[in-house]
């Protein structure tokens, strides 16, 4: 759910986007309202909203004055409500990644749009920002767990067991299916078979998952470009690298390396303390 601030001084539309509104349809609460900027503010540091949607013209203090100084201290998602006269001067809040801007009135159809590639966003932040905890605190980012499938030598699972200790020593290597099943001395089509039976996945995708936690443990170290990453995970081209990486991550090899400097940085020591 996303928790939901709306901050607009008449009465009428603040009154009709609260009440007319079927937020939980669109998988939203309302955390509260507020006809100031100023009580907006202090609706914002109270509540630690997802999103606002805000007015630009309000008495005490306007909208866009609100919005940069509660985005100094919160991340929230915002949306600027504004009529044609307006539109250029909220044009000046392009610079605070504002999601979006609505013209008065609210057209329903559009704030449910804006707010699905909200929820999109948002859900692709905290799978990013899931896989930057655990690549920080552990060698495996659990995007698959081969452990979990390598079990006691036994004729059920010999076969699919060392095709996942394949995966785990050559990973970096070009191997696929068909070469394990040639080694092992059985047919493709029942190694697949067997494979999908115990995992519950393709022999593809656990090794692209597997890889892609290789990537990102890579990454996170700082050591490595991405195409440089891209080979020594086993990927034969860039471009298909980046594409396998975004699929199961949500974000692109580029977008991850940003996010972990930002959250690098912000734990710097000040130096000066120790002086």
């Amino acid at each position: 759910m996303l928790k939901v601030l709306i901050i607009e001084d008449e009465d009428i539309i603040r009154k009709g986007l609260v009440h007319t509104i079927d937020w939980l349809s669109m998988g939203c609460i309302i955390a509260g309202d507020a006809d100031s900027g100023l009580e907006g503010l202090k609706l914002i540091e109270e509540h630690k909203p997802d999103l606002v949607i805000t007015d630009i013209k309000m008495p005490v203090m306007d909208g866009i004055t609100m919005l940069k100084q509660a985005l100094a201290n919160n991340f929230f998602y915002s949306i600027i409500l504004t009529s044609y006269s307006e539109f250029d001067y909220a044009k000046q809040a392009i610079s605070l990644n504002v999601s979006e801007y609505l013209l008065k009135p609210v057209d329903k159809d559009k704030l449910a749009d804006i707010i699905e590639r909200i929820k999109k966003d948002a859900d692709r932040k905290k799978v990013l920002n899931s896989l930057i905890d655990k690549a920080k605190i552990s060698d495996d980012t659990q995007l698959v767990n081969l452990d979990v499938f390598i079990l006691p030598d036994s004729e059920h699972n010999y076969y699919v067991s060392e095709a996942l200790n394949q995966i785990k020593l050559n990973y970096n290597q070009k191997i696929s299916i068909e070469s394990i099943s040639n080694n092992l001395g059985v047919s493709t089509s029942y190694l697949s078979r067997k494979f999908k039976d115990i995992t519950d996945q393709t022999f593809l995708d656990v090794l692209n998952k597997y890889r892609v936690q290789k990537a990102i443990e890579l990454l996170y170290e700082g050591k490595y470009r991405v195409y440089e990453v891209s080979e020594l995970t086993g990927f034969s081209e860039y471009k298909h690298f980046c594409n396998v990486f975004k699929k199961y991550t949500l974000t692109s090899p580029t977008e991850f390396i940003k996010s972990r400097v930002c959250i690098i940085q912000k734990n710097i020591p000040d130096k000066t303390q120790d002086q």
